[in-house]
């Protein structure tokens, strides 16, 4: 008796920004007429902070790096300058 193995097709996502909210309800509409798409689903973004010198909004490493340091996770405090300095080996 053969074997026989089936594959389920391979799926992708496209992520879609909108600016203005209130055409979000129509392009919902619009994409999910399309052929071949399952699901079309909202997701709010979380705010990013712009860079003015690049002109860039920050990565999603960087977002986390400072979502941590306001928390206070990963963050190492020194009573002073010379604290740090002592604690990484520098004599001043």
């Amino acid at each position: 008796m053969a074997t026989t193995t089936t594959q389920a097709p391979a799926a992708a996502q496209l992520l879609v920004t909108i600016s203005d909210l209130s055409m979000l309800k129509d392009i919902k509409k619009a994409i999910s007429m399309l052929k071949g798409v399952t699901t079309v689903k909202k997701q709010k973004t979380k705010p990013r902070l712009y860079d003015p010198e690049t002109g860039e909004y920050l990565n999603d490493e960087t977002m986390k790096v400072i979502e941590d340091a306001l928390k206070g996770k990963n963050v190492t405090r020194y009573e002073s300058a010379d604290d740090l300095f002592r604690k990484l080996g520098i004599n001043v």
